[in-house]
């Protein structure tokens, strides 16, 4: 993998600064090919170190991907199992060349139902590439929209409490800088593989105005060809954020 240095450089609005994904389809790709969920997740992860330098390739500086829903500790509990031991040995195994190609990592979500070999593969893996600028790579795992709103909210009503701010001061800057996300500048487009259409609680403040793309293409099946025609499709799209076409023409 070699991701270029996007430290200094510009970014067109033809091309999305960050993009937020769904990896799904992992467990139907591998129920099509006859074997069990798990390669299916696997393959999925053939599919991230495949998608990283193409980020680095084409300008685009952060990349969020959601890992582990807080509703996915609902499926079978040997999948679950699988899928935990999975992220921590990817995490393991992958940092050093994330870090040798100069990727920071985050991971953003509820921490507290993980194992302890997990929580400390994510806490080593932060430590070490909190300098790097090449990508920005967030992993969402345990996470849910509903949750960091919550815990967002939570904060915030701790800071009324203690008289550290008022009620009337609270604003949309001061909730989004309690989101596990308040590092990183809003989505510019959400992908989403597998062929549902839905966000399903990913991000649900920071997704207010992000362009959508759903794609039928299960996740493992995700190359650089549809990578670029999800870019090619944001690129003809016109972000308007409440303004007319007329006024954004003359801005221009």
């Amino acid at each position: 993998m070699n991701v270029s240095d996007l430290s200094t450089a510009s970014f067109p609005s033809s091309t999305p600064r960050h993009i937020a994904v769904i990896m799904d389809g992992n467990g139907r790709w591998a129920k099509r090919q006859g074997m069990p969920r798990i390669a299916g997740h696997r393959k999925g992860v053939e599919t991230v170190r495949k998608i990283l330098p193409l980020c680095g390739k084409r300008g685009i500086p952060y990349l969020t991907l959601f890992a582990f829903s807080s509703e996915n500790w609902a499926r079978p509990s040997s999948e679950v199992r699988l899928l935990m031991d999975l992220l921590t040995s990817t995490l393991e195994n992958e940092i050093l060349g994330l870090h040798e190609n100069g990727v920071r990592l985050r991971v953003i979500g509820d921490l507290t139902r993980f194992s302890g070999r997990l929580r400390n593969a994510i806490g080593e893996a932060e430590a070490l590439t909190r300098n790097n600028r090449a990508l920005n790579l967030t992993l969402a795992i345990n996470y849910g929209g509903r949750w960091d709103l919550l815990q967002a909210c939570r904060s915030i009503a701790e800071l009324v409490e203690q008289g550290s701010i008022s009620a009337a001061a609270l604003t949309p800057a001061v909730l989004e800088s309690r989101l596990s996300t308040h590092e990183l500048p809003e989505p510019d487009l959400f992908i989403r593989t597998g062929g549902e259409k839905r966000i399903s609680n990913f991000l649900l403040w920071q997704l207010a105005y992000t362009e959508l793309y759903f794609s039928d293409t299960y996740w493992p099946d995700f190359n650089e060809s549809c990578f670029d025609a999800v870019l090619e499709e944001f690129a003809r799209r016109q972000r308007r954020f409440g303004k007319t076409s007329a006024q954004l023409k003359s801005i221009a």
